[in-house]
């Protein structure tokens, strides 16, 4: 932990490129999670970060998605209905997306928590771990 993750630049939806590093200005910790559309677990586990968004995105929370989709409908759809509201990413490569590469992402759900530097706090929480990490950054409890 402490270290800084790489600068990932990637499209969006619309087709614009997000750059995580621009994403991180004013915010005091950014889950970068790596999913999938396809991928059941993390499907399961969107809840658990929505809810944690919804509660701490005022103090400084936010949420950078990177898909490991490959097919662009599929990541829209599943964006849509699991309501995810924050920023979503993908180069549309599946497996070879550059960024999931570069960290050896070979197993979804993953991610990471940045701090607004871009270092990394801990990784790969899940469920309800999640939100007592966060309650601790935030409430100190």
């Amino acid at each position: 932990m402490g270290a800084k993750l790489i600068k990932i630049t990637q499209p969006d939806s619309q087709g614009k490129s997000i750059n995580l590093y621009d994403y991180l200005k004013g915010k005091k910790y950014v889950l970068v999670d790596f999913w999938a559309s396809w991928c059941w677990p993390c499907r399961a586990e969107n809840p658990y970060v929505l809810k944690v968004y919804d509660k701490y995105q005022s103090p400084g929370f936010d949420v950078f998605a990177i898909s490991l989709d490959d097919k662009k409908a599929n990541w829209i759809n599943a964006v849509k209905d699991d309501k995810m509201p924050w920023a979503q990413v993908s180069d549309l490569r599946g497996w070879k997306n550059e960024a999931a590469q570069y960290y050896n992402i070979n197993a979804i759900p993953s991610n990471y928590l940045l701090d607004s530097e871009g270092k990394i706090v801990t990784n790969n929480l899940r469920g309800e771990n999640l939100e007592k990490e966060i309650a601790k950054l935030f409430d100190g409890k």
